[in-house]
This record gives C-alpha cells, sequence and structure tokens, in this order.
C-alpha cells in the first residue's frame, strides 16, 4: 500500500487545517521544496500536494510552490537512480479546466485530482481521462456521506457513493477518498467508507483523513483486495506522533 505525505499549501507555506477549517490553521514550514526534501529524505515513494488557495477560489494560487516540490521529487528520482515519474506526485486544488489538466500534467506532475470541478463540470472528467487514462482521478471530500466541494465550504446533497460510480464511468483513474470530519483530528481514518466507496467505483481509491498511527494503516491492508491503494498522512507525521519510516513499514514497504 502507498503511504502519501501531504503537503497543503496555502499562501506559498506548508499547513494543516483542521477538519478543513481556514480559521484553524497550523503553519509547519515556509519552504514547501524543503518540506518536500524532508519527506523524500526519509523514503517517501509518494507525495499528495493541495492548493488549498486555489480549492477555496477556484484559481491556482501556490504553481510556484508546487513547482519546488516537483523539483525536489525530480532531484530525489536522479539520486535514487530511478526513471522519472517514479515517485508518485499528485496535486488537487483549483483545477477547474482541461487547460490546467494539460499545464500540470506537461510541467511532470504524476496526476491531478478534480474536485469541485468534477461536480459542476462532469463532463470534464471523461475528456480529461480520455487524454490522460490513468492520470486524471477525483477527490471525493464527503461531510455525513454528501459530497462538498469549494474547499469545502460548500456541501451539496450529492451521496458520495453515487459520485464514486459516476466519476468511475466516465474514466477516471481513481479516487482520493477524505472523510472531512476526521480530517486533522487524528482520529483514526474511516476504513469503513473508504471500503464502501472503492466497492461501489471498482477502480483505486486512496483514503484520507484521521490518520494517527500505524494502526490506520494496519486497518486499511485487510482491504487493499477490495481497491484500496493508499493512505495520505498529514498531520501525524507533522506532528511527531508516527514517522513515515513506521507507516512504510506498516504498509509492507
Amino acid at each position: 500500500m502507498l503511504v502519501l505525505p501531504a503537503i497543503d499549501l496555502r499562501g506559498g507555506r506548508c499547513v494543516r487545517l483542521l477538519r478543513g477549517d481556514y480559521d484553524q490553521e497550523t503553519v509547519f514550514g515556509d519552504d514547501p521544496g524543503a518540506m518536500a526534501r524532508r519527506w523524500l529524505g526519509e523514503g517517501a515513494r509518494a507525495m499528495h500536494i493541495v492548493d488549498l488557495d486555489g480549492a477555496r477560489d477556484g484559481a491556482q494560487a501556490n504553481a510556484g510552490a508546487v513547482a519546488a516540490i516537483l523539483a525536489a521529487v525530480a532531484d530525489a528520482e536522479q539520486e535514487r537512480g530511478v526513471a522519472a515519474g517514479t515517485i508518485t506526485t499528485e496535486l488537487g486544488g483549483g483545477i477547474r479546466d482541461l487547460a490546467g489538466v494539460r499545464a500540470w500534467l506537461d510541467a511532470g506532475l504524476g496526476r491531478v485530482i478534480l474536485g469541485t470541478a468534477a461536480v459542476r463540470q462532469p463532463e470534464l472528467v471523461g475528456e480529461a481521462a480520455a487524454e490522460f487514462p490513468g492520470r486524471v482521478w477525483v477527490g471525493i471530500d464527503a461531510r455525513d456521506g454528501k459530497v462538498s466541494v469549494a474547499g469545502w465550504r460548500e456541501d451539496t446533497e450529492l451521496e458520495a457513493a453515487a459520485f464514486a460510480k459516476q466519476v468511475a464511468d466516465a474514466g477516471a483513474g481513481g479516487i482520493v477518498y477524505t472523510d472531512i470530519a476526521r480530517d486533522g483530528t487524528g482520529d483514526g481514518v474511516n476504513a469503513e467508507a473508504t471500503a464502501r466507496i472503492a466497492d461501489v467505483a471498482g477502480i483505486p481509491v486512496v483514503a484520507s483523513g484521521g490518520v494517527h498511527s500505524c494502526a490506520d494503516v494496519e486497518r486499511l491492508l485487510p482491504l487493499a483486495g477490495r481497491g484500496i491503494a493508499g493512505v495520505i498522512v498529514g498531520r501525524a507525521l507533522y506532528d511527531g506522533a508516527v514517522t513515515l519510516a513506521e507507516l512504510e513499514a506498516a504498509a509492507g514497504a
């Protein structure tokens, strides 16, 4: 199972929010490139990047920070003697059109994550996935089983499971599923809800929200056969509750 350290960006800095609340922000660093190098130096095989300003405002606001992270990844791949793209990179937040998808994938990003745009412009998922098979994923951020958009500030009546089936049918390469109520809390990953999404969608699903310890990874491992392909870890790493090496060992890396 893939462990993805999260780098959430706001105003060019590395931050963590509590349950997606922009008023409950903790800053963990002013240099996203250095943060990426930290996780890569600890053996990271993947990087989950979120432009929080973009998710909220609908326009990319941290392009320079993302570029610095991608440069750090490229350096790490060279140092490890592996091919470009070996380290998985994914970016969500503020990507609202096909031009944005193309620009980031052409810049060396492994895959993009469409969130708000996938809800408001469902045709974009199919168009982008057809042009970039396997590299266009959808982020499903759910509160009480319903999809939230615009940086989690707007709730919809769209059922998360129904939406998962919809984007899978449209050609999405995978899904990042976040339980908003658990994000940043350390209350434990919602393995059951994530597995239900994977069952319905039939495509790879990455779990997000609430990861606090190796036990969370160990809870997900038996569900890998149902399509859970990875887990995103944020605050637990930044607070030092667990190390990346411990998580990687738990994931069987």
